[in-house]
């Protein structure tokens, strides 16, 4: 009896403890939360009036995009904003619900400027996960968002024809000729087999191919608002939204609309956003990364680091940022390149957080 006794003891002392521990873990859940790149105080500000009335993740991070699309921050998101070459505005955007893992974007779209609805729609409508050109703006139309809409500004077309003026310099041509014009551009002439290969084989060339255009970078000329929501269930969404790198070629896709690149999510284990290079960043998805790392037991923080490493290490110029969150709230930034700022609505705070991350 007294073997039994203490067994019961023991037991119940076990049982005791664990819920002790359950409640402290639940004491630290930090939902609904929002997490944004950049000081996109109005855009988090509205996503929190969604996930903190009752309304979803997917929701929250639509109605977050879209006003930033509204507010043209800094220039990048929205209509009127980063022409490309011919002086025109396209848009790209992505949703990704983490718990069904449906995914919905468009890419180099015309003529429509509500581009997270309109990447909504293809996740809710089709049986797709990417549209592009003109026949996702014809798709977006016929779903019953406004256009056709001229997407330039005065603005932007300013900026084009200063651009031009310049000799259309900066531009993200490479081995090409002319090489300070406006083109028409051509591959440079290899003139003997001798040349091909030496240019092919060559180590040097071969790190210089691996240089990246990210001195063309800055917050106002290439930028992408990701954001991330956690609503009260706990469901995780993310939402991006861009117009692209500006003087792009035309038909250029970054890596706004790419899922695993400018955002991530999953419900069991986090999210992430990324902003920066994105022609080098989707070369190496870091957002599936950081939530892989997360999934694998890494805190947000080195979670975070070890995906903009990775990319470091092949493009040490590359300029690029993300920020990590798990599925508690828990959150972490890190970067390369620039300083790089993320900003937070939770529970706890009586406004939006801006948090700063060094290189």
């Amino acid at each position: 009896m007294g073997q039994k006794n203490l067994y019961i003891t023991i037991l119940l002392l076990f049982v005791s403890s664990c819920k002790v521990l359950g409640h402290e873990s639940l004491d630290s859940v930090q939902y609904p939360l929002v997490v944004s790149t950049w000081p996109f105080l109005e855009a988090v500000r509205a996503a929190w009036r969604a996930v903190d009335s009752g309304f979803s993740a997917v929701d929250a991070v639509v109605e977050g995009c879209s006003a930033c699309e509204e507010l043209r921050c800094d220039g990048t998101v929205g209509p009127g904003g980063s022409p490309d070459e011919n002086g025109e505005t396209t848009l790209d955007a992505l949703v990704i619900d983490g718990t069904t893992m449906e995914v919905g974007a468009v890419a180099a779209m015309r003529y429509v400027k509500d581009g997270i609805r309109a990447a909504r729609l293809v996740m809710r409508h089709t049986q797709h996960t990417l549209l592009v050109g003109e026949a996702a703006s014809d798709f977006a139309i016929s779903m019953g968002l406004p256009g056709p809409t001229n997407l330039s500004s005065p603005d932007s077309m300013e900026k084009w024809n200063k651009w031009k003026e310049n000799g259309c310099q900066p531009n993200f041509w490479k081995n090409v000729v002319p090489v300070n014009s406006c083109g028409p551009h051509h591959p440079k002439d290899v003139s003997s087999l001798e040349e091909l290969t030496e240019v092919t084989c060559s180590s040097s060339n071969h790190l210089e191919a691996l240089a990246s255009n990210s001195h063309h970078i800055s917050l106002h000329n290439h930028d992408t608002i990701s954001m991330a929501a956690i609503d009260k269930t706990g469901y995780i969404a993310v939402g991006t939204s861009t117009n692209g790198a500006t003087f792009k070629i035309p038909g250029r896709v970054g890596d706004g609309p790419i899922a695993g690149s400018s955002a991530y999510a999953d419900s069991e284990v986090g999210a992430c956003g990324a902003t920066g290079d994105g022609d080098v960043m989707m070369r190496f998805l870091p957002c599936y990364q950081v939530v892989e790392n997360m999934r694998l037991g890494m805190e947000p923080k080195l979670a975070a680091k070890d995906a903009i490493t990775r990319i470091a290490r092949k493009y040490p110029d590359f300029v690029g940022a993300v920020f990590a969150v798990d599925k508690n709230g828990l959150h972490a930034g890190a970067c390369h390149g620039w300083t790089f700022q993320y900003s937070v609505r939770s529970p706890d705070m009586e406004d939006v957080q801006v948090f700063t991350v060094l290189p």
